[in-house]
């Protein structure tokens, strides 16, 4: 892991990866090639725009040509495919986005590292390796007793949006199978912490009670998730890139099922004992329930035992340490927090997204 090409990394989840990769790695070159939509943005970056291991490409991960030209130049030996769309709501609303870039760009990606790495043969000058981030909504939804997903679950995706990550999935298993393509995966649950674009359940939730706006909440607020903050996510990708058996998938969770309802409410109380002369306190009185979306999956669950046997990862940070990390963030943060909100786009999603299902202002 010398030469490095990360997609996506001016996002939430990429851009903490970025970091944190330059900071563990003194002898990376790193590319980031990422095309800016709505959640991609590069003041996520600031700290390491003039480091000279990095490098930033603007550009689509559909266009083969500028993905070969990096490829080629830079001698990558390894590819961390964070570049998706990944907000379900935005998926139900309009899906085309999320074939073209999850489905479409994963192939184009695949194709390009098959062609430089195997054909041209790379591959026998240096250790490859192409590592795919997914997700635990290709499983589907889990019954309130059921066991935790694992590496066998079957998939059974239930949104436009997981079901192109699946695909996305069975694609780079089948570039492993059929060409010998070395490709790992990472299965990880819901991330949270800084730079996360706040179309999210956490950072929407800070911003909207630290402005005395409305708090969100979808159909009676009991729908199970597990919360992985995102530092721990990167230990877990760095892990699997320099330890994970070749072909593998692993499961990364933060090994918790609180509630949404649950986070809105953590996220409050964490915000009456840090705002205390807030005319919004409490903030948990600015809770409001809107109509669900459709196919809502009502339960994740992760078994993490996989990872942690064969490459010893488990999460460091615990849910409530993690939420009063990112609240404080946010605090901290508020010009990035002003930026990203000023967009008039965003305005407009929140608007169409909750208000119009119902929910009272």
């Amino acid at each position: 892991m010398e030469n490095i090409l990360v997609t996506g990394g001016a996002g939430f989840i990429g851009s903490n990866f970025i970091r944190f990769l330059l900071s563990e790695k003194k002898g990376v070159r790193l590319c980031n090639l990422d095309i800016l939509t709505y959640a991609g943005n590069l003041e996520n970056l600031k700290e390491v725009q003039e480091d000279e291991r990095y490098r930033f490409f603007y550009g689509d991960i559909n266009d083969q040509a500028l993905v070969r030209q990096i490829l080629n130049e830079f001698k990558i030996d390894t590819i961390v495919h964070f570049a998706a769309e990944t907000h379900v709501d935005r998926s139900i609303l309009g899906p085309a986005d999320f074939i073209q870039t999850n489905v479409f760009g994963t192939y184009h990606l695949l194709e390009e590292a098959r062609r430089f790495w195997i054909d041209e043969g790379f591959n026998r000058e240096k250790k490859v390796r192409f590592h795919h981030i997914s997700t635990d909504e290709v499983f589907g939804s889990l019954p309130p007793d059921d066991e935790p997903f694992n590496e066998t679950t079957p998939y059974a995706p239930r949104s436009p949006y997981s079901a192109s990550k699946a695909a996305s999935d069975h694609l780079a298993r089948s570039y492993f199978h059929t060409y010998g393509l070395p490709i790992t995966i990472t299965n990880c649950s819901n991330n949270y912490g800084p730079y996360q674009f706040p179309e999210k359940l956490i950072p929407l939730s800070i911003l909207n009670a630290v402005q005395g706006e409305p708090l969100p909440v979808y159909g009676d607020g009991k729908q199970i998730r597990d919360w992985l903050y995102v530092e721990d996510h990167c230990r877990a990708i760095e892990l699997v890139l320099e330890k994970g058996t070749v072909g593998e998938t692993y499961l990364v969770g933060g090994n918790n099922q609180p509630t949404n309802l649950e986070i809105v409410e953590s996220i409050c109380k964490i915000l009456d004992d840090l705002i205390p002369g807030s005319p919004f306190k409490p903030h948990s009185s600015l809770i409001r329930y809107v109509e669900d979306r459709p196919g809502h999956d009502r339960r994740y669950a992760m078994d993490t035992r996989k990872i942690q046997r064969d490459l010893g990862w488990q999460p460091t940070v615990s849910l409530e340490a993690g939420l009063s990390k990112t609240v404080k963030w946010y605090l901290e943060n508020w010009d990035w927090v002003a930026s990203v909100c000023s967009r008039p786009e965003f305005g407009l999603w929140v608007t169409r997204n909750y208000w119009q299902r119902g929910g009272k202002r």
